[in-house]
Formats: structure tokens, sequence, C-alpha cells
């Protein structure tokens, strides 16, 4: 159904209306978010907002019931003080749902979240995974389902804050705002999963720039639920201020730590260890490293290291 000047959404169960009174915001928002809108039917609306110009229409100015406006200076200010918000809008309506600060792409029906702080590099990896034969489902946000330890998509565009390295070219339709780069989902090189899907894996990112190549370590159950809880974004609104939460993901998924040297290094042992996957269980004692040069995958032109986010 076709609203004038008004955006649907739908994301993680969540129904968001956008009306936008400024034509910039509308761009920028269709761009960003056009494969989470609502294409049919009687919308579904949980949270309501209202973007219009700013002062001088330069800026612009974000209104949503409960909360004083809020004012952007800029395109790129505009989209990062509207994601922060909407997401944790999106955490108070599904408090149900556990959510982590994680990348996440799907290979063969099955998840993998890479997490990590900022800068370690789960939008980069995820990028370059995407050339690869993964598909992606979001590249910072994992909103995951404790019951059915699936994870829910979340497929606004990739976000990179500088341009990636050769071999791993951004599509025409990139956008870059005054902070960022953009690249819709729609012109991602794997398609994107529209449905909730069973996590089997969950990556620790660690940027190492300094060592010779990756490595892909077993951590125990203990060591993933803590490291898994200081990226967790809603961990408050679970039982035992959520720690039964990650405690849950860490017992039913594979968890490793991941130091990543260089993103060719990276994408083929991740690549390796998913072939690997049918095989027994590696132990503490055997980290997983590429076999011989990890750029043959990708040819041996490609020899520079990843700038990470």
């Amino acid at each position: 159904m076709r609203h004038k000047n008004r955006i649907f959404l739908y994301a993680a169960g969540c129904g968001i209306e956008i009306e936008c009174r400024d034509e910039r915001a509308w761009k920028l928002l269709i761009a960003n978010y056009g494969l989470m809108r609502q294409r049919s039917g009687t919308p579904q609306v949980d949270l309501r907002y209202v973007i219009d110009g700013g002062a001088g229409r330069r800026g612009f100015s974000v209104y949503r019931s409960g909360r004083a406006p809020f004012v952007a200076a800029d395109d790129g200010e505009f989209l990062f003080l509207f994601e922060k918000d909407l997401t944790v809008e999106m955490q108070k309506q599904r408090r149900d749902l556990y959510f982590l600060h994680a990348a996440a792409l799907e290979y063969a029906g099955q998840a993998l979240l890479l997490v990590g702080a900022s800068g370690q590099g789960k939008s980069t990896t995820a990028w370059a995974l995407l050339h690869y034969g993964y598909r992606y489902l979001s590249d910072e946000l994992g909103p995951v389902d404790l019951t059915r330890m699936e994870v829910h998509p979340y497929p606004h565009a990739l976000c990179l804050k500088q341009k990636p390295p050769v071999g791993y070219p951004l599509p025409a339709p990139t956008f870059r705002t005054s902070r960022t780069l953009h690249i819709p989902a729609r012109h991602l090189p794997s398609p994107i999963v529209s449905q909730p899907t069973p996590i089997a894996t969950v990556i620790l990112l660690e940027y190492c720039p300094e060592a010779k190549s990756s490595a892909l370590e077993p951590i125990s159950t203990g060591e993933a639920a803590a490291r898994l809880y200081t990226h967790a974004l809603n961990p408050l609104a679970h039982d035992d201020d959520g720690l039964e939460g990650v405690l849950a993901i860490a017992r039913q998924t594979r968890c490793f730590r991941l130091r990543s040297a260089n993103l060719d290094s990276t994408c083929t042992l991740i690549k390796e260890f998913t072939a690997l996957r049918t095989q027994p269980e590696l132990g503490p004692e055997s980290p997983l490293r590429p076999a011989g040069d990890s750029r043959s995958a990708r040819g041996s032109s490609m020899a520079a290291t990843a700038v990470h986010e």
C-alpha cells in the first residue's frame, strides 16, 4: 500500500511508520532501508516518526512521540541518530529478543554471527564474505530469539567507514554521507535473507594487523558467554540480567575467537571452517589457520590489509 510521503518499515517483528516532509530525508531513508519496507496490506505500526528539514533546510529535525525532537546537522549525523533511536526503541518493543552488536550472515541455511567492538572488522568482514557465497542478514544488529536460537534479519544498507581493500569493490549505487559509506542491500553481491535463521556459529573478532596470518580458535562456553555479554544491547530486559541469555547462545552454538590479520586470509579461513562444519568438533588445542597462501582463492593481487569497521 502506497502512502504519500510515508515509509513503512518492518524489522524483527516491529512496524515503523516514517512521515517524511523533506525530500532529502526520503531519498536517504529509501536508500538505507529500502528492503525493509512493508509492501502490501495494512501496515503494522508500532513506532512513528516525523522527519522535517532543519533550520535553513540544511539539517534534519526528527520527531517521535515520547521524546524531545532531535536535530541533525547533516546527512551523516541524521542517519546515525535516527538509527540509534530506532534500534533502542525496537529493543523496547521486542524485550523478548536478545539484541547483540553483531553482523549476521547466512550460509547453507545457518547463521554466522560476527561479534566485536567497533573497529574490529564486523562490517568489512561481512562485506567481503558476501563475495564468498554468504548471504546478508545484518552488518551490526543481531536480534536473537533465545527460544528458537534464531537471529532476525535487519537488512539496512551495509555501512563502512572507509573504502574496502582492492578486490572488494563498491557498487555504483553506494552512497557517501559526511561520516560513512552505505551499500544499499539490493545492490549487495549476494541475496539477502528475509527470515529468522538458526544460529550455528559465533565468531568473536579481534583485528590484529601485526599478525602474519589470521587464526581461528575454539573458546570455552564460559569465555564465549563473558565476551558476548560485553556486546549485549539489552541484557537487563532478560532474566538474571541477561547472563542466562549469553550462556544459552554460547552453549547452543560453536564459538570461536578470530584473530584477523588481513581480509583475504580471514575470509579464506572462515570459508574453510564452513566447509569443515560436518567434521568432528575442533578441540581447544587445534586452532584453524588458512592452508598455504590464503589469497589463492581470490587471486594473488589482493595483498592489501583490510580497513576494519
